[in-house]
């Protein structure tokens, strides 16, 4: 007899096993998905959530929504799409990009589209990981979290908020039926607010920006690729922007060179004064997420869009009150507010040894082996997650290292056996050599706050403070040295 999900959930039953349980189907957990298959592995699955592969680009569909660095460099390298419309390529094409992978590569037989975790704990016993999930119980040898860390949007506190009459809405959950020639009000001016508000500008009656700090805004250069345009070269793009590094060193030429860059930018393209003043920065380029607009600053500029330079403290009916003490009188609330990012919500779903969850380990902030192994957490590898992402190039940079190393460690459990778990000395040394090298950096000396950095510990937890091609180098391919006992290797270190 096949037993029912509730004989599974009351222990009458054993709960499907799988060697490898991927959590999140965006870039990472398709790619490594991927990988998996060419490799040869077929036991594994891919937990999703949503009703569709894709991540962030699935979920961020508002109006300009695009990719902020060159399209060339937003594939896997495995992989390469040849035939991006655009310099910079917008979201739905990105969207289409991990759908044609996750199809062309076979994914299919082992997504679990509609899936969310709601618990994982590691077993003594079993040396396995015990999954709960909103379609029932499984086990797993490994497990992998591939969540990203733009997918869990931020609201801010708002006195009033929930009593506002329009409509009111994340700019990552974006009302798709919302119709033009409406009073629209956007909270924030990070990358998305960016991106949005001059597309928000061609529709809207009228736009009032909410600023709390503004953001150094680069030129960008978008176009599109004539059809038969060679795209660039992707080795070549990846060595140029991992020159841009430099510029995230504070006092550095580089970084004086960029700052001079974004400056020339805003007074050519914001000729008055006063205005240019409120659009001014007061820490230095990098220090929070830079972004790359040739429309936000003439946006800002048209006669019914408004620029407030000040935080909403509260909402009363339909009017949106600034800490200036304007007041405006809106239809619909945007909130370009960003993502909770530094303290991940899954973090509090998985417990390792001794039932001590990753959000209790990471209470001084988000730490690592290689920023992919967890000390106290066997055979579990986080891809995207502490210092992972890049402040000078493309995430999958990363991401792919980071497979490389998950592919390589599931051949070591093959031959070795395990449980895998990284030793607590080898995290020690890692995260002290990301602290001290983070020291001289914009993200920490900038002068700013920003997502990059852990609120309650001060530390960079977001970003690897080096070069992309470093990181491949030194985590690109799996070492067993760092999960023997007080083991610290790893590898050769440049700066």
């Amino acid at each position: 007899m096949i037993p029912t999900s509730d004989d599974v959930r009351a222990g009458r039953a054993p709960a499907e096993h799988v060697d490898v349980a991927v959590v999140g189907a965006g870039l990472a957990g398709v790619g490594l998905g991927a990988r998996l298959r060419r490799a040869g592995r077929t036991g594994f699955a891919l937990l999703e959530r949503a009703d569709d592969v894709g991540g962030t680009w699935r979920d961020n569909v508002y109006p300009g929504v695009a990719c902020d660095i060159p399209s060339a460099l937003y594939s896997y390298s495995f992989l390469p799409q040849p035939a991006w419309s655009r310099v910079f390529a917008p979201g739905a094409e990105i969207h289409e990009y991990v759908r044609d992978v996750a199809r062309s590569e076979g994914l299919a037989p082992h997504l679990r589209l509609g899936t969310e975790l709601t618990g994982a704990r590691w077993s003594e016993d079993e040396a396995a990981w015990r999954l709960t999930t909103t379609r029932g119980p499984l086990t797993a040898r490994v497990l992998v979290t591939a969540v990203g860390r733009l997918s869990e949007p931020r609201v801010p506190e708002i006195a009033g908020l929930g009593t506002f009459p329009g409509r009111v809405f994340h700019s990552a959950r974006w009302d798709r039926d919302l119709p033009d020639g409406l009073r629209v009000g956007v909270v924030g001016t990070g990358a998305s607010a960016v991106q949005l508000v001059p597309e928000l500008a061609r529709r809207a009656a009228s736009v009032v920006v909410l600023q709390r700090t503004p953001p150094w805004v680069l030129p960008r250069g978008d176009r599109a690729y004539a059809p038969d345009e060679p795209r660039p070269d992707r080795a070549e793009l990846s060595e140029e922007a991992d020159r841009l590094f430099d510029a995230r060193m504070a006092g550095t030429t580089a970084e004086a060179a960029l700052r001079e860059r974004a400056e020339t930018h805003l007074r050519a393209q914001v000729p008055d004064p006063a205005l240019r003043a409120l659009l001014t920065p007061d820490y230095a380029v990098g220090c929070k997420r830079a972004l790359f607009s040739d429309d936000w600053y003439p946006a800002l500029q048209q006669p019914h869009v408004t620029l407030e330079p000040s935080a909403p403290v509260a909402v009363e009916g339909s009017t949106l009150v600034a800490a200036s003490g304007a007041r405006y009188e809106v239809d619909v609330l945007v909130l370009a507010t960003g993502f909770e990012t530094t303290r991940p919500p899954f973090a509090h779903l998985v417990a390792g040894r001794g039932g001590r969850t990753l959000a209790e380990h990471w209470a001084g902030g988000m730490t690592s082996h290689g920023s992919t192994a967890v000390h106290g957490f066997p055979n579990l590898f986080v891809l995207d997650g502490p210092n992972a992402g890049l402040g000078h190039h493309s995430a999958l940079e990363v991401i792919e290292a980071q497979i490389g190393y998950v592919l390589g460690a599931l051949d070591h459990l093959d031959t070795a056996g395990g449980p895998l778990e990284v030793s607590a000395a080898a995290e020690a040394a890692y995260t002290r050599e990301v602290d001290e090298r983070a020291t001289g950096t914009v993200w920490l000396r900038g002068g700013c706050r920003s997502w990059y950095v852990d609120e309650r510990s001060g530390r960079l937890t977001l970003l690897w403070p080096g070069r992309a091609a470093e990181y491949r180098e030194r985590f690109g391919v799996f070492d067993p040295v760092p999960f023997a006992p007080d083991g610290v290797a790893v590898g050769p270190q440049r700066r």
